[in-house]
């Protein structure tokens, strides 16, 4: 039956929750549930039953409750138990969506924010599947109708089942642990009616797309700037975080025409000069290049199906700007430039703060803008937040910065720092089994023992296998290890830094179930990229890139190249050190990533520290985990 509207027909439960105020110390609560046994949701053709059971919540004399008490309750009354099913023969998929509805009418309401939801579903072995942690009262915006019910109302749960299924699912609510009753009056109410919306269509369609979810969530100690163009996201750690293609990154602004999101990395990716000696432009740059560069050696190259989430055909304004940091005018688009990928421009990170230099994208380290300051110099920003310019052959940070289609929409997270929004399509579960080289430039694994057991995947440049590189330096006891690179700039296998990397690394950082992991010869590439060269110098013999450098050697361990990927800093200034590549500047010195964020040129007699690098086999397989810092893929060797 074709349809050019969702039918929607809404069945509720009521719950109502009656406070009465004993004293001035404590609360006791009331709960009570309401509702028809039997309830018929019909779309068209589909007709879904919602059935509830006999028992209803009704916590008498309860007190505000912890959240690990709250989920367990299993007495009769701390619960409410339904179920969702089909009475329609044939092979038919259904969409549905299980939401809260704040209908209390007393005028003695106490605030939905103290109150917690909870649902999980009950499985064929008696158990519980969680399918929310527990969420305070929160109605969503949803200004754009996106999911299909109404505005006004809490989203619980969104799914879709056969005509042939049956769920069951179980409702707990209580009084949030933090809810103080003192001076509240006593005799408070609070009503939720629980609807289940049966939909048309894909159920990813009833997920939030970017643009929606930001502005319509909390933003922690954020807000918004809406300067009739962009909405910009402002404050100094908003909940504005997301996890793409194994990276970090932070939601800039949402334009208000195409509802398009510009994203930043959070750290810098790389560190690579701007352009050659005194040439600003960024069309054409040695900066373009590397963020817009498909192979293997660039930052596009390795960004996950980046055609299905990301405007290819972004417009960047590098309008050339010598203002002064607080003078924060939008740029008048007499410079732009057409690509994917980019970098923030001055206007958009002063922006983020109000012209102040304490906001989130002080990442507190160097990194480039897009902007000219003149025809010599490019903007940049400093580690403590203050902005300067310098020559484009300097070789500071790069955050490559793109703009999520309007479609991208938000799986899971809650936009913080330890659970950052997850996009529909870049979420992946149960990854036992998959081979690590199918996997994306950025994303963790343990690797290696004890502090020094984190490292990234940073390419799959042989093709087959996977190279990966550590986290962070080295450390022993919580300190950065450090030492000199050799007598000359030629990295091997048996100068100083290689031949601690081709032996006691191997065995005191790195034990023989994971050296076993380890291709036993790489090629590694050591072209000269002095000042003012391009950083394909550092693989290849001009910046055509029509031949790999002869300049190689072969190594079991290694260090990245000046300008690889994930050869940037992860952490500010002050929780990092410099680290070494393999990459020589002249005859006499050696590039080194510091500690700021920027490369320079060191003596290799000098001492800092170390990132090694290595191959792992083809046969590498994910056993566990999802990638992400907080949860790296475990593996194992595959025969």
């Amino acid at each position: 039956m074709t349809k050019t509207k969702k039918e929607i027909v809404i069945i509720g439960l009521i719950l109502l929750m009656v406070i009465a105020l004993i004293g001035v110390s404590y609360a006791a609560f009331r709960f009570t549930g309401e509702g028809t046994k039997l309830n018929t949701i019909t779309t068209g053709s589909i007709t879904m039953t919602y059935e509830e059971t006999d028992n209803t919540i009704s916590l008498n004399g309860a007190l505000p409750t912890r959240d690990a008490t709250g989920k367990t309750r299993l007495n009769q009354g701390e619960y409410f138990d339904f179920t969702v099913s089909s009475n329609i023969s044939g092979d038919v998929n259904i969409n549905y969506e299980i939401s809260a509805k704040d209908v209390t009418t007393s005028d003695r309401k106490i605030d939905g924010s103290n109150i917690k939801l909870y649902l999980t579903r009950l499985t064929d072995d008696g158990t519980e599947e969680e399918l929310m942690t527990p969420e305070v009262y929160n109605e969503e915006s949803n200004a754009n109708n996106f999911t299909g019910r109404p505005s006004g109302e809490m989203s619980l749960y969104t799914s879709s089942m056969s005509s042939s299924e049956s769920n069951n699912y179980r409702l707990r609510m209580w009084v949030d642990e933090d809810y103080n009753p003192q001076g509240d009056g006593g005799n408070l109410q609070f009503s939720v009616q629980i609807n289940v919306y049966g939909l048309d269509g894909n159920p990813e369609d009833l997920l939030p797309t970017v643009s929606e979810k930001l502005l319509a969530s909390n933003l922690g100690d954020g807000s918004t700037y809406d300067d009739g163009v962009d909405t910009f996201i402002t404050g100094t750690d908003p909940n504005n975080y997301i996890w793409y293609s194994g990276k970090l990154w932070r939601a800039v602004s949402v334009n208000k025409e195409a509802n398009t999101t510009k994203l930043v990395t959070q750290w810098n990716i790389s560190t690579i000069p701007y352009n050659a000696s005194s040439n600003t432009a960024f069309e054409g740059s040695y900066m373009e290049e590397w963020l817009n560069d498909t192979t293997v050696d660039g930052f596009l190259g390795n960004l996950r199906d980046y055609e299905d989430f990301i405007v290819t055909d972004a417009v960047w304004d590098a309008t050339l700007d010598a203002t002064s940091l607080g003078s924060i005018t939008r740029p008048n688009g007499t410079t732009t430039v057409t690509a994917s990928v980019g970098l923030l421009n001055m206007y958009e990170y002063q922006s983020s703060n109000n012209g102040g230099r304490n906001g989130y994208l002080n990442n507190g380290l160097y990194w480039w803008t897009l902007t000219p300051y003149n025809a010599s110099r490019v903007r940049n920003v400093y580690n403590f937040g203050s902005t300067g310019s310098n020559g484009p052959s300097g070789a500071f940070g790069v955050r490559p910065s793109i703009n999520l289609k309007s479609s991208v929409r938000i799986v899971d997270g809650d936009g913080t720092i330890d659970d950052p929004y997850r996009l529909n399509g870049d979420n992946d579960t149960n990854l036992s089994g998959t081979l690590l080289s199918s996997r994306y430039s950025g994303e963790y694994i343990k690797f290696g023992n004890d502090e020094n057991n984190l490292y990234r995947i940073v390419s799959h440049e042989n093709g087959t296998g996977t190279k990966i590189v550590s986290a962070e330096p080295l450390k022993s006891s919580g300190e950065f290890i450090t030492m000199n690179f050799g007598s000359n700039a030629t990295f091997s296998s048996t100068n100083t830094i290689g031949t601690f990397l081709n032996g006691e690394y191997l065995t005191s950082y790195v034990d023989s179930s994971y050296s076993s992991m380890i291709e036993d010869s790489t090629t590694w590439y050591l072209g000269t990229a002095g000042s003012s060269a391009s950083y394909k110098l550092a693989k290849y013999t001009d910046t055509v890139m029509s031949s790999l450098t002869s300049s190689t050697t072969e190594a079991k361990v290694g260090l990245l190249r000046f300008g690889e990927l994930m050869s940037g800093q992860f952490d500010r200034y002050i929780n990092n050190t410099y680290y070494w590549t393999l990459t020589p500047s002249s005859a006499s010195y050696v590039r080194g990533v510091s500690n700021n964020g920027d490369a320079n040129n060191n003596s290799p007699s000098s001492t800092i520290g170390v990132r090694p690098s290595v191959n792992l086999k083809s046969s590498v397989s994910i056993s566990g985990g999802t990638g992400t810092k907080s949860n790296p893929f475990v593996v194992t060797l595959g025969s």
